[in-house]
């Protein structure tokens, strides 16, 4: 016993010097946070229209996430053969792509020179440096965090349960709305959370495709941007409303895993 605590010391004293290095620049951002003047920056035109512009714009990706990338989290829970192994390649690479990849590439296939640019042209659609630009940014960069979570929550239903609902004669839009889903929701809403804050956190796909316009497409991190050039305690408020959005996100996500599970 005391052979276990002596080892369980030593880990936890070998994770310290990692553990201080994710904590001090935070705690630093904290103390450096003018929390007596905070409503005064929450106040201020451009903070408030990237924080307006962030939550509309998440929430239009969540819920394009959710439409969209439900289906494709079922078709890799369900099956596994050689196509889905390189769909699930594909969600991958957008987590690992660098964000400025993921802006050019996304400006390439829907900016007015882009693969679809003529197309859009034709019907007097513009993509490129608009608000529809930052949800597609957006989405690109967080859908595979929903689509990952989903995926394991509905691989993790016991088959038996599916087969007998089949064998009762439920289609497979009864399975999914009355088994599937239910079982799988903590899986589905903990994706979604963290999604949704993976998508908040955008800067570089945003500011190469999307631009960084005031009040048409300056998110919260493209403001902090700015503000880090001229009133560092804007950045420095956006800095903490951002990492307190995340750390409450993060917290949400895995209670309703520690509670599915």
């Amino acid at each position: 016993m005391k052979s276990g605590r002596t080892t369980t010391g030593l880990w936890r004293l070998l994770s310290l010097p990692l553990l201080l290095f994710f904590l001090l620049p935070l705690v630093a951002l904290l103390l450096r946070a003018p929390f007596d003047r905070i409503i005064e920056s929450v106040m201020r035109e451009q903070v408030r229209s990237a924080i307006g512009l962030s939550f509309v714009t998440t929430l239009i990706s969540a819920a394009i996430i959710v439409v969209f990338g439900t289906p494709v989290a079922y078709l890799l829970a369900v099956r596994h053969g050689r196509i889905e192994k390189l769909i699930d390649t594909v969600i991958d690479l957008p987590t690992v792509l660098p964000p400025s990849v993921a802006g050019i590439a996304l400006l390439l296939a829907f900016g007015r020179r882009g693969l679809l640019g003529p197309a859009f042209t034709v019907l007097g659609v513009d993509i490129a440096f608009t608000q529809v630009a930052v949800v597609l940014a957006q989405t690109f960069v967080a859908a595979p965090f929903y689509i990952k979570s989903a995926a394991i929550a509905f691989a993790g239903i016991e088959v038996d349960l599916t087969q007998a609902a089949s064998l009762d004669g439920a289609n497979n839009w009864d399975i999914f709305r009355h088994i599937m889903a239910p079982l799988a929701w903590a899986g589905l809403v903990s994706g979604l959370v963290m999604s949704w804050a993976r998508a908040l956190g955008e800067f570089g796909a945003t500011i190469l495709f999307a631009g960084n316009l005031q009040g048409v497409t300056q998110t919260m991190p493209l403001a902090i941007y700015i503000g880090f050039e001229a009133n560092l305690d804007t950045a420095v408020t956006l800095s903490v409303i951002l990492m307190g959005l995340s750390f409450s996100a993060l917290l949400m996500a895995k209670a309703l895993l520690n509670r599915a599970g």
